[in-house]
């Protein structure tokens, strides 16, 4: 079982349109004028970027390796989203956007399914950089339209950017000033942006490549506010409009039969049905009685229960309905109960740990999870990232420099990466109860007559953990038993989907322990600093828990400078080892594999791409298939 939310799905969404950086929310962010260097320097002119190394394909790829560049366009792809939405603005805190609600939207470089930290260009024909990456030029395709017909030009990519610099997120404003000088307009179809100097530029030109551009004649005339709710969708380029919305229930986005880049090879195979569909629904449960009667028509499941005992309809017994477990390569998504950090009570490691003990994963997954879990201590789990056992010596020569200022304990070299703790096959497990009960005796939460916990002060040790997804109830109610065992004062506090939004990402960050994600990209930069840096950690929409470490916030350092990958993966693993120490989060679980269930009028590619499922885009609609399950009376 999986938290799942419209925000994910949003995220997704957003990950194949504009690559993982936007997905993870780390380029809403704006520039500033700066006029072009006159020195002379080593120019590269290239058709993309990588991080590391080289490009996967060349200049003159006909299309992706991962697609089916003969599959047809047609039909519907129709899911499901929980909650509402209210919005079709995605880059505002206020309101909850709606699923998509950024598939208009393209930007000048894109990202694909198969390649880590590689960006291609789709919006520019070619891009310039020096090798030391202190500035980027984009040439923009002349042939690129927004899809009312109008030129996309360099005045909309430059006000896009001053737009997300003046209204976009707090957070991400304060982190892109301090590595982007400025823009500037060269002629219509060309637009050079410049990065701060002696600030670390590995990723920058992707960075800026990365934010999705609209049109600055169609905001303005709209009136639109970035910062503001709004039913009026920006005005892109992309393959998608909207098509209808039905507010807090659904929406339609359509194919444009206009679209500009339908067959650019990084296109070509993709963008393949004529309509996408999402259905709101209050809860899993409601949801997946509606896909049972085609209300829609493809499902990804979240809810292990769900999984392994619902599907037993007759429409998926006459092989109407497919179910399949398809492999991910993709790292975990770092679920886990997020503290918040700025509650005095969890400030107290020994608190953080003793309440972690009490989460029995291994009941759990045996109990509710079918076995079919694998537990998470990682934030970069299932990947080449994480730290695993003592330190290697190019991790401590990083790690000792932290102890030798006092901010880091000296234990952090020589103990192996702090592990997710382990329970027995009782729901409760006695011995961590007396661990974890030895713990807030030292850190003073006595057990009083009451079997109650408190302080000197007579200050009551409680907890509520904020939840929105009903099935998830299952899951926390053994954990919340647990806790008042171990004398808690614990609670579950169920809200809707509005409601977990507004306490959860408003300033006042009205929790204490949530669902969320610990975030990391696999070619990690400056979004760390919005997912775990103390700067923003009181107006981060990303930093949950409100982590304040200023040895992380060296880390982080540490990792955007690094030049080579092999300098990217040690200071990776060595900040993982900080954050597990810090224990912020108590992590939960992931599987490497994608649940899906579908009316079997679906087919997707031979290759399945590592680094995502894809069905939005790259599989297509099989109008044979559909016609059949129309005339044996499935479909109406």
């Amino acid at each position: 079982m999986r938290k799942g939310k419209g925000a994910v799905a949003q995220a997704k969404v957003a990950e194949r349109r504009f690559g993982p950086i936007l997905a993870t929310g780390a380029l809403i962010l704006g520039l500033a004028a700066l006029a072009l260097p006159a020195r002379s320097e080593t120019v590269i002119t290239s058709h993309g970027i990588s991080t590391f190394g080289d490009l996967q394909l060349p200049a003159d790829f006909a299309h992706l390796p991962y697609v089916n560049p003969d599959a047809p366009k047609g039909g519907e792809m129709s899911q499901w989203a929980r909650g509402t939405f209210d919005s079709l603005n995605p880059f505002s805190i206020k309101g909850i956007a709606a699923v998509g609600s950024s598939i208009m939207l393209e930007s000048i470089l894109t990202g694909t399914l198969d390649e880590i930290g590689a960006s291609y260009c789709l919006l520019c024909s070619t891009m310039e950089f020096p090798e030391d990456r202190s500035w980027v030029i984009f040439n923009l395709r002349p042939e690129v339209t927004f899809s009312d017909g109008t030129p996309l030009t360099a005045d909309d990519v430059l006000f896009s950017y001053e737009t997300f610099r003046d209204k976009g997120l707090s957070d991400f404003r304060t982190i892109f000033a301090q590595q982007v000088a400025g823009a500037e307009v060269l002629d219509a179809h060309r637009i050079k942006f410049t990065f701060v100097p002696d600030e670390p530029t590995r990723d920058l030109p992707e960075l800026v490549g990365g934010l999705p551009i609209f049109s600055k004649a169609h905001y303005e005339a709209n009136k639109l506010d970035m910062e503001e709710t709004s039913t009026t969708p920006y005005l892109g380029s992309g393959p998608y409009l909207l098509d209808k919305i039905d507010i807090g229930r659904s929406i339609t986005y359509k194919r444009n039969p206009d679209y500009w880049g339908a067959n650019l090879p990084l296109n070509i195979g993709q963008n393949n049905f004529d309509s996408l569909r999402y259905e709101y629904f209050a809860d899993s449960n409601a949801a997946f009685e509606a896909f049972k009667a085609g209300v829609y028509r493809f499902r990804v499941e979240s809810s292990s229960k769900t999984w392994a005992e619902q599907y037993d309809f007759p429409a998926v017994a006459s092989g109407y309905v497919k179910k399949d477990a398809l492999k991910s390569g993709a790292k975990a998504s770092g679920q886990g109960f997020m503290f918040n950090l700025r509650r005095p009570t969890f400030q107290d490691p020994k608190v953080r740990q003793a309440i972690a003990m009490m989460f029995n994963f291994e009941w759990s997954n045996q109990s509710l999870f079918y076995g079919l879990y694998t537990r998470i201590s990682s934030v970069w789990e299932n990947s080449w990232l994480a730290a695993e056992g003592t330190p290697s010596p190019e991790e401590v020569a990083i790690l000792q420099t932290l102890v030798d200022q006092g901010l880091l304990p000296s234990s952090i070299v020589t103990d192996p990466a702090v592990m997710a703790p382990v329970s027995g096959e009782r729901q409760l497990d006695r011995k961590n109860l007396k661990a974890a009960s030895a713990l807030l005796d030292e850190a003073g939460w006595m057990v009083g007559d009451d079997g109650i916990r408190r302080n000197d002060k007579g200050e009551t040790l409680k907890l509520s953990i904020l939840n929105d997804d009903q099935p998830f109830e299952r899951v926390i109610t053994p954990f919340i038993e647990n806790l008042i065992a171990l004398g808690i004062d614990a609670k579950l506090e169920n809200v809707d989907t509005a409601q977990y939004e507004e306490r959860v990402r408003n300033p006042d960050y009205d929790f204490d322990l949530v669902v969320e994600a610990a975030r990391g990209g696999y070619f990690s930069g400056s979004d760390l600093k919005q997912y775990y840096g103390s700067e923003t950690a009181d107006v981060s929409a990303f930093n949950i828990a409100g982590l304040k470490s200023p040895a992380v916030d060296q880390l982080i350092e540490v990792v955007m400078a690094a030049k080579t990958k092999d300098e990217l993966t040690i200071a990776t693993k060595a900040l993982d080892r900080v954050l597990r120490a810090e224990g912020f989060w108590i992590p939960q679980w992931y599987k490497a594999e994608n649940w899906v269930a579908y009316f079997d009028m679906y087919s997707h590619p031979d290759t399945i791409p590592p680094y995502a499922l894809g069905h939005e885009s790259l599989w297509w609609y099989d109008a044979a298939k559909a016609d059949a399950l129309k005339a044996a009376g499935v479909l109406q």
